[in-house]
């Protein structure tokens, strides 16, 4: 098996501070749950959502090569964990496709997250969905 792309992201700050990609961009972040966070920063919970809906998109365009649009909106959460204490996230993903009925929708979602790299490393979570819905363009 041979490596596509690879890239590393370092934090030094924790949950306040920057989050940086090696030798590229660099986002200030801040703790949605600190009393003094900055909500004009980043956080952990969109960093994810913009992840994997890039992703999830992305994949949902190689399938249908580009003949119809997409659409991906992914949700998380912050819940607490009262099983392993802290916290978990809890994320669902939302896809529409123009053009698509829903019955066709769900057949896209299917393949795309068997397909996206993200989803498969998020499969199996019992924290984590993915939903069709009717296009809304």
């Amino acid at each position: 098996m041979s490596t596509r792309y690879r890239t590393a992201a370092i934090n030094d700050d924790g949950g306040t501070g920057v989050s940086r990609v090696e030798g590229g961009l660099e986002v200030a972040v801040s703790n949605p749950l600190s009393p003094d966070a900055d909500l004009s920063r980043s956080n952990p919970e969109q960093l994810l959502a913009l992840a994997w809906a890039t992703c999830l998109d992305a994949t949902l365009q190689a399938i249908v090569k580009g003949a119809h649009r997409t659409s991906v909106r992914v949700e998380v959460e912050l819940h607490d964990s009262a099983e392993r204490g802290g916290y978990e996230f809890h994320v669902v993903a939302f896809v529409s496709a123009e053009g698509r009925t829903l019955a066709e929708t769900e057949t896209l979602v299917t393949a795309a997250h068997d397909r996206c790299p993200i989803s498969r490393l998020l499969q199996g979570a019992s924290t984590v969905g993915i939903r069709a819905e009717e296009w809304a363009g």
